[in-house]
């Protein structure tokens, strides 16, 4: 694999060590700034909110420059967002900041995934996508929690600071690493771009990405009071648990990667049926703190497993502009957790037990099923029809008169 791949996956380290680890910081802020937890709660969706909108909107404007240049300036506003956040004089600039730390990331996944398939051989091009969201899973075994100590011993600006020289560390990577390329020229221009966004086919992907990943969400978002409340473990354990997490998406994505080369539909079915069996059995699997610990790390696996799969559907399916669908996959993504944890914590409301959240994402894992089978049908008939019209047209022979009949 190119080594160009690791610059790739030091800014995606950036990138979700700033995502995940501003949960952790949340009381610090919130202590700091004066405003509630549920204020500093807007703090993770401003983030979200900015990945939405930038993903797609990024990669439209910047669809006729060279990749690397469009990475690199990427990771230059990731910067300058994590930069303002660590400055920031209240709630409100830092609401700001956050919104702005959001915008390039779904963008610099998305151009990320189409210059790491370029740069390997075809059968190799879902492992180099799983080898870029590498530096995301790692993220959360180890910047995540560092991010978090220094902000509880150093402050949460320091924490901040931390990751913005990561995002310098990223740039330099970029700038050595990454082959120059001529500019980008869409085939049909940015006009091209926008229209290779209507196939139903696409739609079908992101709609899988949504459900798949909600379903992730759903459980994920929760899983602090599911170890607390129902397999009893102290409040204390959760971050070195969530760790446990992490190692379990980091070996997912890789797993994923590797079979998507071989399967990628296959891979994708699998991993969204482990994912349905691991949710359906976490209310059993958290009776034990062993097996909560267990179910945690599967529950990263099952997920992940169908990361590079649906990166790589979504690319495959707007051939003609894979920079814009591989972003709009990343918006999907970010609104898959939104969502997940809205469904998640109405199932928690509704009184049916700390892991009910786990059940409603197994519901939603099978809505991703029965969407990615819809996408695999409407696959089956566009290609039988050009067999049927071959079929045709090979029946049609000519008769004495020389006139061609069926």
């Amino acid at each position: 694999m190119p080594l160009a791949l690791l610059a790739l996956a030091v800014g995606a380290f950036g990138i979700g060590t700033t995502e995940f680890a501003m949960m952790g910081l949340l009381p610090d802020v919130a202590d700091d700034l004066h405003i509630s937890i549920p204020a500093a709660g807007h703090l993770v969706s401003a983030y979200a909110l900015g990945v939405v909108i930038g993903a797609p909107l990024l990669a439209a404007a910047t669809a006729r420059m060279s990749r690397r240049t469009v990475l690199i300036a990427l990771m230059g506003l990731f910067v300058a967002g994590n930069a303002l956040s660590a400055l920031a004089p209240d709630h409100h600039w830092l609401l700001a900041a956050r919104f702005l730390s959001g915008l390039p990331h779904g963008a610099f996944f998305g151009v990320g995934a189409v210059v790491a398939t370029g740069l390997v051989a075809p059968q190799r091009k879902a492992r180099s996508v799983s080898l870029m969201f590498l530096g995301l899973t790692v993220a959360n075994i180890a910047g995540v929690p560092v991010a978090t100590l220094v902000g509880q011993h150093l402050g949460w600006r320091a924490a901040f600071l931390g990751v913005s020289v990561i995002g310098v560390a990223a740039i330099a990577s970029l700038f050595l690493l990454i082959p120059q390329a001529p500019a980008h020229t869409p085939s049909g221009g940015l006009r091209g771009e926008l229209a290779a966004l209507r196939s139903l086919p696409v739609w079908l992907a992101l709609g899988t990405t949504v459900a798949g990943f909600g379903a992730l969400f759903s459980a994920y978002s929760y899983i602090a009071p599911m170890l607390t409340d129902a397999a009893g473990y102290a409040e204390g354990s959760v971050t070195l648990l969530l760790a446990l997490f992490g190692v379990g998406a980091t070996v997912g994505n890789l797993l994923g990667g590797r079979l998507a080369d071989h399967s990628l539909r296959g891979t994708l079915f699998g991993g969204l049926v482990s994912l349905v069996v691991v949710l359906a059995l976490f209310p059993v699997l958290m009776g034990a703190q062993w097996s909560a610990a267990v179910a945690v790390t599967l529950l990263g696996t099952a997920a992940f497993v169908t990361g590079s799969p649906l990166q790589m559907m979504v690319m495959e399916k707007a051939s003609a502009a894979p920079s814009l669908a591989s972003s709009a996959n990343q918006a999907a993504f970010n609104l898959a957790n939104a969502g997940g944890a809205w469904i998640g914590g109405l199932a928690l409301a509704a009184g049916f037990g700390a892991t009910a959240p786990a059940v409603a994402g197994a519901g939603l894992a099978v809505v991703g099923i029965a969407v990615a089978g819809a996408a695999y049908a409407v696959d089956l008939s566009r290609t039988a029809r050009p067999a049927r019209r071959a079929r045709v047209v090979a029946t049609r022979v000519p008769d004495r008169q020389g006139a061609l009949r069926p």
